[in-house]
This record gives structure tokens, sequence and C-alpha cells, in this order.
């Protein structure tokens, strides 16, 4: 059965208990002289169908799946707990359990190798909590899983987001060539033109007609709609909420989101196709457990598009928020700030280690992973030969008259403008962040009004760092408001120093001998991905006769 048209929750709050029930209408068959029905509901909460002929048939409940979420927000907040009974952290004591059992009866066929990723988001939000350094806490992490649980790896994914990145952006390159190619120069002249025309308007202080956008540039010499509509603006991918919300909501959009995996499955082929390949081990006998500062990250892991069907398991097989592992540490009986810390791994960790310190490095820009300014970056070098932009320009430290950053109506919405040596702009990157602000985008890009090349879309106002399954502010409204403990989360996160991809020289070796020609096939699919709009055919159910 196809996505229901509406998804209902009885008593809908944002905080559900487990005897609420996320329900959806299920399809009903009719004939074409079957008449209009009625419905009611008895004293026990059931509903019935009553024909035109007095007939009474029990309509079933459907129960709802992963793959039935919007991620809207309305319940796809907190209650992920209760509809996602795989991804918890019962489910890997599950796993520990059967490990120890293995070891004890000598059976190695039932034991497995377990990973952990850790984002570089959770680890701000436990830092700023127990007012650690990041490094404080990954290397307390690494204990907690390795020492005290026994898993075998502790991974960052801060290591694989630059493999991300890299993708990201030549994705991007990509793009915008084959666009400028079909049509994107007249397009782009146009723009420059109305550029100009908004110079002189604010210099003269008179309105001047301008000439038509890009809807009515795209059009090739027919008439029609160029392709090039699809290929500007590129829309990022890494936030799986936004991305379940294009596919069920606006399958249109679909063509401009980047295909490119996000650094949660980009870890995810690391782990079940590079790891499992150099340690001898077949990928179903890797547990594979993210831990992200998102419920909607579970949503991604179970994605039809993650599943090996040669090895029958996930690229990540769990996926645990930053709550729920603070929760472990309860159930564990444990003290996190009393925690010692262990050794971080070497493989898959962006770290440099030397005889009298280790230093844990990022990503420059945003917490979101820092998208818009890589790709920024890397699009100005190689499409416009242009080595000066910042790594990131709307930093206070920045002063680089190269890039033009403006802040929107709110902080979540950023517009960022490539200059060229003439003062032409060459590129239109921005971003939006919370829905509110996305469907603006959606709608410009439904319209063909989208002058943007790339947008770093964000389902969470303020970023991944404000995500659902963060750690709640546990000072009170007086101490300290809600906005404000993000801020100490985002400024927490901006003490790791970022290093760009290209000076990870570990990702590089292991590029080469992992996946050699960027453009091979074997590069799009192990790096890449697809999304599928979601089509709706069932009937409305607002229009049914109660």
């Amino acid at each position: 059965m196809a996505f229901s048209s509406a998804l209902v929750l009885t008593d809908l709050n944002d905080y559900i208990a487990p005897s609420q029930a996320c329900i959806k209408p299920v399809e009903i068959e009719k004939s074409e002289d079957q008449g209009p029905t009625e419905i009611k509901v008895d004293h026990e909460g059931d509903y019935y169908e009553i024909s035109k002929d007095g007939g009474e048939s029990k309509l079933e409940k459907a129960s709802i799946t992963l793959n039935d979420c919007l991620a809207c927000s309305g319940c796809v907040t907190s209650a992920e707990s209760v509809l996602i009974t795989m991804q918890s952290q019962e489910e890997l004591y599950e796993i520990l359990k059967t490990n120890r059992l293995a070891i004890e009866q000598n059976d190695p066929s039932q034991h497995r190798t377990i990973v952990i990723s850790i984002s570089p988001q959770s680890r701000a939000s436990l830092a700023a909590k127990y007012n650690m350094e990041p490094l404080q806490v990954h290397k307390r992490l690494v204990y907690f899983f390795k020492h005290h649980l026994g898993a075998h790896h502790v991974f960052d994914t801060s290591f694989s987001r630059d493999l991300s990145l890299v993708e990201s952006a030549r994705e991007f390159v990509e793009r915008f060539r084959r666009y400028m190619a079909n049509g994107g120069d007249k397009m782009e002249a146009a723009l420059q033109q109305q550029d100009i025309e908004k110079q002189q308007e604010a210099e003269d202080g008179k309105r001047r007609p301008r000439a038509r956008r890009r809807a009515a540039a795209a059009k090739n010499e027919d008439g029609e709609e160029s392709s090039t509509q699809e290929d500007m603006p590129m829309l990022a991918s890494s936030c799986p909420g936004w991305v379940c919300y294009a596919e069920k909501t606006h399958g249109h959009i679909i063509p401009h989101i980047s295909a490119a995996k996000s650094p949660q499955q980009m870890m995810g082929t690391l782990v079940k196709d590079y790891l499992a390949t150099k340690t001898n081990t077949s990928p179903n006998a890797i547990y594979h457990v993210s831990v992200m500062p998102c419920y909607d990250k579970k949503l991604e892991a179970s994605r039809p598009d993650f599943f090996l069907e040669q090895f029958n398991t996930r690229e990540v097989d769990c996926v645990l928020t930053t709550g729920e592992i603070e929760k472990m540490f309860g159930e564990q009986n444990l003290q996190f700030e009393q925690l010692p810390e262990a050794d971080i791994d070497d493989m898959f960790n962006k770290t440099v280690t030397n005889s009298e310190m280790q230093m844990a490095f990022g990503t420059a820009g945003s917490s979101s992973g820092g998208y818009l300014e890589y790709i920024l970056r890397t699009a100005a070098r190689e499409l416009f030969n242009i080595h000066d932009v910042p790594a990131d320009p709307s930093s206070e430290s920045s002063n680089n008259a190269r890039v033009i950053v403006k802040t929107g109506k709110n902080a979540d919405v950023r517009e960022y403008f490539l200059q060229g040596d003439d003062g032409r702009i060459l590129l239109r990157f921005a971003t939006a962040f919370g829905f509110r602000n996305i469907q603006n985008i959606v709608r410009k890009v439904k319209s063909g009004k989208c002058s943007y090349h790339y947008v770093e879309v964000m389902a969470c106002p303020g970023g991944c760092v404000n995500g659902g399954g963060q750690l709640l502010n546990p000072n009170s409204e007086e101490v300290m408001s809600a906005k404000d403990w993000v801020s100490r989360v985002e400024s927490v996160y901006q003490t790791v120093p970022g290093v760009s991809p290209e000076e990870n020289e570990v990702l590089k070796e292991i590029y080469n001998e992992w996946i050699g020609d960027p453009a091979s096939e074997r590069a799009h699919t192990l790096l890449r991905t697809q999304y599928h709009a979601v089509t709706q055919n069932l009937e409305n159910p607002l229009a049914t006769k109660w």
C-alpha cells in the first residue's frame, strides 16, 4: 500500500506515551456501484463503515512503519522511541549479550564485530553539558563503548564527513558545468544584468523594469523547459528529515537533491565495505551503531537504498541519539564525568597524535557539516580559478571581500555571493534551516524563481546542533534560555579546529586504495544514492462523512 495521505496521532503533543498510537487510514476497495458510506465509532473506540443498505464492516487499524514516517516534526520528535523498536539501546544490549554468550560457548558463528560511529554534534552536546572539551568526551565514550560495553571499534564521523564533502563538491562542479553547457550561461547573464540594475536602482533611487528570471531563461529554442532546471540549484542531502519531507510531499524537487551520501551513510559504506574487506569479515558479521543528534537519522539508516541485499544487512544497523547515550550511562550506573579516558582508534578518526599531545579536528564552517563553505571554496577554485575564498566566510575573523554574506529575515537564512575580479556575482549560495524557510525555497524552485546555485537545507532551526536527539537544556530558563543553550553547544562545536578534506592524508590513502577513479561506476555505487517520490493514490480521508 502506498504512503497514507494523512497521518493521525491521537491526543497529539510533542511528547507521546507508549499508550498513544500513530494510525493511518487503510485502503478500502470500493465497487463502482457502492455509493456513499458513513463511519461510526463504538464505545470501545473501534471504527465501522456503514454502507447505504445498513450493513456494517469493522475497519482495520494499520500500524505505522518507518517507511510511512513523514519526518514532519509532529510525532517525529520524541515519538521515534515508540515507533522504532529496533533502533534502540535495547537492541545494542541484545547484540552485546549474544557476543558474550558466543564467547562463553566458543561459537564464533554468533559473534559480531561491533563498531560505534560518533557524530561531532553529539560530542559537542555532551561536552557542553559536562563542561569538557570535545576530545575529552570522545575519549570517555571510547572507554564506555569499548572497555565497559565490549565494542571493538569507535570511530568519528568527522572522518567520513570529509568523504561526503568531497563527493558533494565533485557533484556540484559536474552539475554546474552541465548547467552552463545547456543554456545556463544565458541564465547567468540575465541574473548578472539584474544585479547591475539593482545597483543602479540603489544609486538613483528609481525602479527599473527587470528582466525575467530563471524560469523564463530556462526555455530552449523550441519553448520547452530545459533540463538545466534539474541541475540548479543543488540542494543538500545530509538531513534525512528534509529528504523524507521532499520525497513524500514535493516529488518535483528530488532531481535537485544532491546524490552524495551523508556522513552517517559514508561511514556505513566504509565499515561494511572497506573495513569488512580489510579484516576479512563478512558485512553481516559487523554490527554498526551510529550516535547522532537527530531521530531522523534512524529513518535514514532504515532506507531500502542502504540495505545490502547480497549480505542481508544494512550499512548502519542501529542509530542512537545523544539523549539515548546519556540514558545508557544511567542504566549502567555510571557517572560520565568520572569515566577514564581511553586511546582513540587509529582508523576512521580525524585526530593527530604526537609525543606531547593529541588533537581532534573537524571541518570549518557551520555545525551542520560545513557543506556550503566547502563546496563554495571548491567550486570557486575548480570553476573560476579563484583561490582566496576563506574556509568560513561568515566567521567574524574572516575579512574577505571575495564573498559577500547577507543574513535574511531570520538567522537561519543566509546568502553567500562569490564575486569575480570584475565585481560580477559568479555563485549564489544560501542556507535554509527549519521548515518555514525550507518551504520558501521549495516554492521558489517549483516556480523557477530560485536564483541560488546551492542551498544547504536542514530541517532543524539552528542546524544539527539543535537536533531533536540532542541533550535538553540542563539549566532552568531563568539561568539559560533554550536559544542560549543551543548557542553554547554551537560554540563548543566550533572549538574543534577545522581541517579541509584535502589535508586528510589518511582519507586520501584509503580513497586511492579503495575507490581509485572518482568518475568510475564503483565510486558512484559506493558514494552516492538515489531518492524516490512517493505516489499518494489514496482518497482524502478528510472527505469522509462522519
